[in-house]
């Protein structure tokens, strides 16, 4: 199942991005073992970034939960941690430690303000990575304050996609070389990458260093969210003449000044315009006449609203897991069909040890000295 299947990693429960990134790595079929903190919160089964692993509650104080954690790492092909640097030393559980013991191994590492740098050992969470990147200045009204895209950019964008990225290249370099290395996942370095093209266009004077003037970010009537008459809203995202003669038409804006699309002095005026022709009916009717069409357009759903979307129900682009509502695995693949492989599960030590090849009698001494 998946494209991963046959790959073990061993992840080190965290918060946000870790979880999803590993998530991620399970969805593709991935063998996954969470090491909890011993004594935590049990899991939920509306804790969807944790569905599809096992997990075993380990107290790292103790050397015999060390020495099981190492032995887990020396079956793994990978490893993922999302703490501050200098903590899985700490433990006994670095990267010299466990890539001695199994050269191998990839060793993933997430942070917000990478391993090095003047940052380095400082907290903070996705608004202050985004921040640092030129991402949030970039997001929000002309006359208004940045705005937060959640922390989509950040944690999930920058952090776990890049983790997840660099673990599959890890493990694909290492089928070859036979040796694994570590992996260094900054948010700060995601967002930054995920910003390559605005940093090319303002390169090539097609940005402007400010929000909501531009292209993408709202300050074009013709890409943006605009307000219906009940009080929902629609996307638009007409750039391209010959989706914006098609927006014109089927919206009913036949006034000449429409004609100067790029004319950047004039698209307040037209955003006004076309805020009130999209005012004049309710969503319903805008998805009538325009979903399905060249306009570029669709409804803003709500996150209740969304897997209800006949085009997510045909795509099955979410899915029910112990009656939770959730999407699915992404990307799809033709042959090796990724999964989601089960519910969220609190630590289970007996049945994740076994399945990774401890004993009964290893797993009762761990009992028996409190490691797990």
């Amino acid at each position: 199942m998946g494209p991963l299947a046959g790959i073990r990693v061993v992840e080190f429960q965290g918060i946000g991005p870790g979880p999803f990134a590993a998530m991620l790595l399970s969805d593709m079929g991935a063998q996954v073992i969470r090491i909890d903190r011993k004594g935590g919160r049990p899991m939920r089964k509306e804790d969807v970034t944790y569905r599809g692993r096992r997990a075993v509650a380990l107290d790292l104080k103790k050397p015999e939960a060390v020495e099981a954690v190492l032995r887990l790492i020396d079956r793994a092909d990978a490893l993922i941690e999302g703490f501050r640097p200098g903590v899985m030393e700490r433990l006994g559980v670095g990267p010299d430690v466990c890539l001695g013991r199994n050269p191998r191994l990839v060793y993933g590492r997430m942070t917000g303000w990478g391993q090095t740098g003047p940052l380095a050992l400082a907290a903070g969470h996705d608004i202050n990575y985004i921040a640092l990147t030129g991402a949030l200045h970039a997001i929000g009204h002309a006359d208004g304050h940045p705005v937060p895209p959640l922390n989509l950019v950040g944690d999930f964008g920058g952090g776990a996609l890049y983790l997840a990225f660099g673990v599959v290249c890890g493990l694909l370099e290492a089928s070859k070389s036979g040796k694994g290395q570590v992996v260094d996942a900054a948010m700060t370095d995601g967002a930054a990458s995920l910003m390559a093209m605005f940093y090319g266009m303002l390169a090539q004077g097609l940005w402007q260093d400010k929000r909501g003037v531009n292209l993408l970010d709202g300050g074009a009537h013709f890409y943006g969210a605009y307000e219906t008459i009940d009080g929902k809203w629609i996307a638009l995202g007409s750039i391209e003449p010959q989706f914006y003669r098609e927006l014109m038409e089927k919206a009913g804006l036949l006034d000449s000044a429409f004609e100067a699309q790029m004319d950047r002095e004039a698209w307040p005026e037209l955003k006004e315009k076309i805020a009130a022709a999209v005012r004049s009916k309710t969503r319903e009717e805008w998805d009538a006449l325009m979903l399905g069409s060249d306009v570029c357009y669709a409804p803003v759903l709500s996150l209740a609203e969304a897997p209800q979307h006949p085009h997510n129900v045909a795509r099955q682009t979410f899915v029910e897991v112990a009656g939770v509502m959730q999407p699915a695995p992404a990307p799809r693949f033709s042959r090796t069909v990724a999964e989601v492989q089960g519910p969220p599960e609190s630590a289970n030590n007996k049945a994740a040890l076994s399945e990774w090849g401890f004993s009964r009698d290893e797993i009762r001494q761990l009992e028996s000295v409190g490691a797990i």
